[in-house]
């Protein structure tokens, strides 16, 4: 199999939204305590359940999606479905920044940076960036 390195804008964007997703996981794998800090939140109880839910779901999706994404970046249906990932992870944030009184700075920022890494797949596909 060979590796092929973007060449065009429309491939350029997916294949950073790719990098930035696996690095997320990365964080999220191998230093979950630090990326909880980061985020402002905190694992409960002495149970490393916290932690091993982290590593797995906050790991887990973003880190394989990306991978795949990374490799097959100038495919549509891979920018497709790690764009409905990143889409629907800031529908999650702003149901909760609206329903639970969580809108903080922070959150309205990684809400942005949600939709970025969202439009940043999403463009290709739908035809918003040409090469």
């Amino acid at each position: 199999m060979q590796f092929n390195l973007p060449q065009t804008i429309p491939d350029l964007l997916p294949f950073v939204a790719a990098c930035a997703s696996i690095l997320y996981g990365l964080v999220a794998l191998f230093a979950p305590r630090l990326l909880l800090r980061m985020l402002r939140l905190d694992a409960v109880g002495p149970s490393a359940a916290g932690i091993s839910e982290v590593r797995s779901t906050l790991a887990g999706f973003p880190l394989g999606t990306g991978l795949v994404t990374l490799f097959f970046f100038d495919q549509p249906f891979m920018q497709m479905t790690l764009g409905a990932g990143w889409l629907f992870t800031a529908f999650g944030r702003l149901v909760s920044i609206l329903s639970d009184e969580a809108s903080t700075l922070a959150n309205w920022f990684l809400l942005l940076l949600n939709l970025a890494l969202a439009a940043l797949c999403l463009a290709p596909v739908f035809g918003v960036v040409t090469a």
